[in-house]
């Protein structure tokens, strides 16, 4: 337990209860009580690679960056990996976030990060989701808007080729964990990184990574969970409503071609709403 852990390394660890206020009332719990220089979320079914922060606190102290991010994997619950995600960006350097906005478009998930404690100082995490665990809306929610809101805080990054971090993926957890009515909570996601970007006057400068990053994940990714569990869902015309109105000019976004072949075809079904045949190629894949 974490009882055990603080008597036997008391110097270096903390033990701390509190009632149940999900995954944003636990992190910021641990933020409000961290002292060091650089602060990790560490999910409780996951686990770390052997001296992934050692390297990673390393480099972040040897090029001063804000963020230090590495490669992670996805493995089944023997610990078999299913998946390696590693980022297209230049290694073990600092980069500069302004002038590679393309950081803008990694992989938004929290597990595979390094920050600088300081670029939290006016960031907290959304408390009361207490059944983050149990779905997997929220959760993608919750670290799509943290990441956006710390990569604006945050001045530079380096990506280190290592893979540090093992994402478990339960037997069935997708299926499990989809529920077509909650995906409305990614446009309520969205509603508030615009907003954010916004009030920060920050939303023309970072429009075309914006605009990218809604139409993958409000609407492609969003429509493509939905319409594998219900194909007359009123959320589909919803999410390229929604598309539509905030970015209007999508099909001339510059980051297009990231999508690549297999998710410009999903477009092109969706587009046309011939979601049978999104539905059949994933049965077929399934």
């Amino acid at each position: 337990t974490a009882r055990d852990y603080e008597e036997k390394y008391p110097t270096i660890v903390k033990a701390i209860h509190q009632e149940n206020k999900g995954h944003g009332g636990a992190v910021n719990t641990g933020l409000a009580h961290a002292t060091g220089l650089y602060f990790k979320v560490v999910d409780s079914d996951d686990w770390l690679e052997p001296e992934i922060l050692q390297k990673a606190r390393e480099t972040g102290e040897r090029t001063g960056a804000d963020l230090v991010m590495f490669a992670f994997r996805s493995v089944d619950e023997l610990g078999k990996q299913i998946q390696v995600f590693r980022e297209e960006l230049p290694k073990d350097m600092a980069l500069t976030v302004t002038e590679h906005r393309e950081i803008y478009l990694t992989a938004p998930c929290a597990w595979n990060k390094l920050y600088r404690r300081a670029i939290f100082a006016q960031l907290r995490y959304p408390e009361g989701k207490l059944n983050e665990d149990l779905f997997l809306i929220p959760k993608i929610c919750l670290q799509i808007q943290k990441a956006l809101k710390l990569f604006l805080a945050a001045k530079t990054a380096v990506f280190l080729d290592d893979i540090g971090y093992n994402y478990l993926l339960r037997e069935g957890s997708i299926t499990k964990n989809l529920n077509a009515d909650r995906n409305v909570e990614i446009l309520e996601a969205f509603d508030d990184i615009l907003s954010y970007f916004k009030a920060q006057g920050m939303f023309q400068d970072y429009r075309e990574e914006l605009c990218y990053l809604t139409l993958y994940h409000a609407y492609l990714t969003a429509s493509v969970r939905v319409l594998r569990i219900d194909r007359k869902h009123p959320l589909l015309p919803r999410f390229a409503e929604y598309l539509e109105h905030e970015f209007p000019d999508w099909r001339k976004n510059r980051y297009l071609d990231r999508l690549g072949r297999n998710r410009k075809l999903l477009l092109f079904l969706l587009q046309r709403k011939w979601y049978f045949l999104i539905a059949l190629l994933f049965q077929l894949k399934g």
